[in-house]
């Protein structure tokens, strides 16, 4: 039996998460099919929907939090959209095809869309939970940090990933002294090799940055607020504040507990439907065909795909492309794709112009580029990305392949 039309006979979407993935599928699918759905949308946070990726400049001190904004509260009122924010779904019914809110609000779904997102992996040492221990997710965040920069000196980042680095030049800005603690001895790991994470390192301890590598942390210290991070070595620093940023995981509670099926995150087909045809899912919170995703680009195209299935246009299907990641980090410039730490069976072509603060190191495989790192100087990396893509043969401009775009050209 088909659940009752809503009150004036249209289908009834529910969406599950106002962040950026949830809201750009609700974008794409208000461009083809404006009216076809009367929308209700739950969210966690009080707010509308705003952009997480300018979280850190709000931190430094170079934006607002309304500068920030992607989807106001007028936005949804003009769209006709039900938004209920700061009241997260609790439950989903998928035999009855009803969601309820934690405050006690029930709505009747035709179709349900869940961006749930992912949580912050809080390292499970004693004294994790001590006050002054947070994550860097969310304006509530941002708000916690601010204030205890006002009042507090020293700041520990756990973590030497972008989002760590960005917190710690955002608290530094703030006036904290701030110790980046790390478990690697290489910097953003996930994006550069070593001699570029030294470069970076070098970059941010002349602003004033510090950092610890190497470290494994053993324990909280506080007997009321956190104090200080203790090391498995012994060795201790002080601390009023520690901001975790050690990675996250896809939020799949509420999915798992619906009954919905996951592994590491909501299993989605190339439609991002799920196992039940009622209900998609979109961004952090999915896996499709083995991978989990984080950045930006893989989830617009998400986006896109399951705004055209929801508005019955259903030609399209999501295709996991290569990524490159491009980076600005305090003010340096960074680029990484493919395959970039290369094996036995490749060779590197390296450029190092230390006085510049220039670092290029492309990895060939035969006479094919396989993966690029670039510091400094980034404005190749889209052509470098496109090599790698297309696999185009590079041996009649081999020699001049690190100088570039314009100097390889000249040379072909």
């Amino acid at each position: 039996m088909n659940a009752p039309a809503d009150k004036d006979g249209k289908p009834a979407l529910v969406v599950i998460g106002n962040g950026m993935a949830g809201m750009r599928t609700v974008e794409e699918l208000l461009k083809l099919a404006p009216d076809l759905y009367d929308i209700t949308v739950f969210g966690a946070e009080p707010h509308g929907n705003y952009n997480r990726i300018m979280l850190s400049p709000v931190l430094a001190g170079d934006k607002s939090i309304a500068d920030i904004m992607l989807n106001t509260r007028e936005w949804y009122a003009q769209n006709g959209i039900t938004l209920h924010a700061g009241d997260p779904v609790e439950h989903i019914d998928r035999r009855r095809r009803v969601v309820r809110s934690r405050s006690g609000v029930e709505v009747q779904y035709d179709r349900l869309l869940l961006a749930t997102g992912s949580t912050p992996f809080i390292i499970p040492v004693p004294g994790h939970e001590l006050p002054g221990v947070i994550a860097f997710r969310d304006i509530q965040d941002v708000d916690a940090m601010l204030e205890a920069a006002r009042t507090h000196r020293h700041a520990i980042v756990i973590g030497g990933g972008l989002l760590g680095l960005e917190a710690a030049n955002g608290l530094m800005r703030q006036g904290m002294e701030v110790t980046v603690v790390h478990v690697t001895d290489t910097l953003m790991n996930q994006q550069l090799d070593k001699p570029a994470a030294e470069l970076l390192k070098k970059a941010l301890e002349a602003k004033g940055l510090r950092f610890l590598l190497n470290a494994n942390t053993a324990e909280i210290v506080g007997p009321d607020r956190v104090s200080a991070v203790r090391f498995k070595d012994g060795s201790e620093i002080p601390a009023d504040l520690v901001v975790m940023t050690a990675g996250v995981r896809p939020n799949i509670a509420l999915a798992k507990s619906a009954g919905l099926h996951c592994e590491r995150a909501i299993i989605v087909d190339d439609t991002l439907q799920t196992y039940d045809p009622r209900i998609y899912a979109v961004g952090e919170c999915v896996q499709h065909r083995k991978a989990t995703f984080g950045l930006v680009a893989p989830i617009w195209d998400q986006a896109r795909v399951c705004g055209a299935h929801l508005a019955g246009a259903g030609h399209r299907r999501y295709v996991q492309q290569a990524t490159a990641t491009k980076l600005k980090v305090t003010g340096v410039d960074l680029y990484s794709a493919g395959d970039f730490i290369g094996a036995e069976d490749t060779e590197d072509l390296v450029l190092r112009d230390p006085r510049r603060g220039i670092y290029k190191r492309l990895v060939l495989r035969g006479s094919r580029l396989v993966g690029a790192v670039l510091y400094g100087d980034v404005k190749d990396g889209p052509w470098y990305f496109d090599l790698i893509q297309s696999g185009r043969d590079i041996s009649a401009f081999r020699r001049e392949l690190p100088f570039g775009q314009a100097m390889c050209q000249k040379a072909a």
